[in-house]
Parts: C-alpha cells; sequence; structure tokens
C-alpha cells in the first residue's frame, strides 16, 4: 500500500552514500538529467531538474530528454541549469531530497558535500545497475514502491508481447550512438540498458575482439565502450549494426565511411537507425 507516517523515518543505502529520510520527500531535486525520467515514471515529487543542452537528437527546447519532456512540461518541472550543476540554484528550490548520478556526463559528484549542507543527498549510479534497479532504488526513497514495480511489470509485458512478434535481424548485434563529425562509436555493452532490452527480446550482443583498447569514458561509465580511429571497424564485429538516436543521416554516414565498407554489417545492407 503506500507509505504510510509509520514506514519513515527510513534509510536508503546507494553508491557509498547512506541516506536517513526523515519523512516522504515532497520536494525533489535531480541534479541528473538521466534520472529526472525514473522519478517522473513513477510519479515522484520532482520540482526541479538539471538539463542537457537544448535542441538535439536527444533534447527538446529545454535541455529535457525527449521521450519525458513533454511529462515535466505538464508537471511544472523548473530546469535548473544546463550543464554543470549549481549549488545556489539547487537551494533556491528548497529541496527536501536532492538526487545526484554517481557516473556520467550529468553526474554532480564534486558538489555532494555543499548539497548535504541543503538537504538530504542520494545518489545512485545508473551505469551499473539496470534501469529497473535504479526505479526500484528510487522507489524506496521516495515512497512510490508500488508505482516503481508498476512500470517495471508494464515493461516486461511489452517486451514478452513484442518478443513473440520479432523477426530478428542476422545475429549477432552491435548496437551503438555514431557520430558521423568525428567518427567515432559508443558501443552498448550488456551492462547498459539497452544492450540489456536487446537481450531480453532476443537478440544477440556481438562480442569485442580481444585486446581492443577501448575509452571508458563519459565520466567513467560501464555501459558504454568508445570506439575511435581504427578500433571502430575492430569492435564493430555484428552481422547487424543498430544505430541508437540516429535518423537516415546517420546511418548513411556510417555506410558511406570507407574504413568500415568491408564489414559485413555494411556490405550487406544491414545498418538499421533506430
Amino acid at each position: 500500500g503506500p507509505a504510510q507516517a509509520a514506514d519513515w523515518p527510513r534509510q536508503i543505502s546507494a553508491d557509498g552514500s547512506q541516506v536517513t529520510l526523515p519523512a516522504k520527500p515532497q520536494r525533489i531535486v535531480s541534479t541528473s538529467v538521466t534520472l529526472t525520467g525514473s522519478l517522473l515514471a513513477i510519479g515522484a515529487p520532482v520540482v526541479a531538474s538539471g538539463a542537457t543542452s537544448p535542441n538535439n537528437r536527444f533534447a527538446d527546447d529545454q535541455g529535457f530528454l525527449r521521450q519525458w519532456g513533454a511529462v515535466a512540461r505538464q508537471r511544472d518541472v523548473k530546469r535548473l541549469y544546463i550543464g554543470e550543476a549549481n549549488a545556489e540554484a539547487v537551494a533556491a528550490e528548497a529541496p527536501d531530497l536532492i538526487l545526484v548520478s554517481a557516473a556520467g556526463n550529468d553526474s554532480a559528484l564534486r558538489l555532494v558535500e555543499q548539497l548535504k549542507a541543503i538537504a538530504p543527498v542520494l545518489v545512485v549510479g545508473y551505469d551499473n545497475r539496470s534501469w529497473q534497479q535504479v526505479v526500484e532504488l528510487l522507489g524506496q526513497a521516495t515512497g512510490r514502491e508500488d508505482a516503481a514495480r508498476k512500470v517495471v511489470g508494464d515493461f516486461d509485458r511489452r517486451v514478452a508481447d513484442l518478443k513473440a512478434r520479432l523477426q530478428l535481424p542476422p545475429q549477432p548485434v552491435s548496437a551503438f550512438v555514431y557520430n558521423p563529425a568525428t567518427r567515432q562509436a559508443n558501443l552498448w555493452t550488456a551492462a547498459s540498458s539497452q544492450g540489456q532490452l536487446l537481450e531480453s527480446l532476443g537478440f544477440t550482443l556481438a562480442k569485442l575482439p580481444a585486446g581492443l583498447e577501448t575509452g571508458h569514458s563519459q565520466g567513467q561509465r560501464h555501459d558504454i565502450l568508445q570506439l575511435a580511429g581504427e578500433n571502430v571497424a575492430t569492435g564493430l564485429t555484428g552481422q547487424t549494426f543498430l544505430l541508437f538516436a540516429a535518423d537516415a543521416k546517420e546511418a548513411e554516414a556510417v555506410r558511406g565511411n570507407p574504413l568500415l565498407a568491408h564489414l559485413p554489417a555494411v556490405k550487406d545492407n544491414r545498418v538499421e537507425a533506430l
């Protein structure tokens, strides 16, 4: 049932942070644009959120991620800042819970001590746990466990339904985000939510060749491998390429990259923009 007053205070443990919440949060500030979507999905009271660069293939005109930007607008979620986190902006919202991501470009980890002076701070890693585990943890922290369970259950039903109807392309697949300007690929690993979703739908992720030097960048994330230079061709070993956050333009750039022309997925025209 709903979180009763008797369920509080509550102790929540996450990535190296143990936080005591005296009562069910009413004013949550998220410094992580990635975590904000999960909070909105379970109906948590997010009053304000950090944002990323606006108006691109990932983000809307506010710098909120496109898949939940409309929901944020509907619920009057205020944009605190773009990019770099700002403790003063957080304090101005008088939060009773502040969320910080443990890694990634949207991590405000270096501000944690400052933020703790404002309100309880929960540090959550989204690259080392599944999105379902993130939602579950946020459900505990916000007293919305039932909503968290429902989100995960609804999703599992959709996956099962879709899996039954899918005709898979030749396996295994390389799933990645491609940057035509730098000719770099961010490859989703089996630790990523994207990789896990593909595997749950019956796809097989292509293995990386042994000894491949890759950059674990984006603020030390485990869920992507950055491939650059000759490593792009060496690392993309799939029979089919799945391009995330892409359209025909990116698919064309992959097909037109002479360094990739010899790969089976490119030769046999199995480059799919998702």
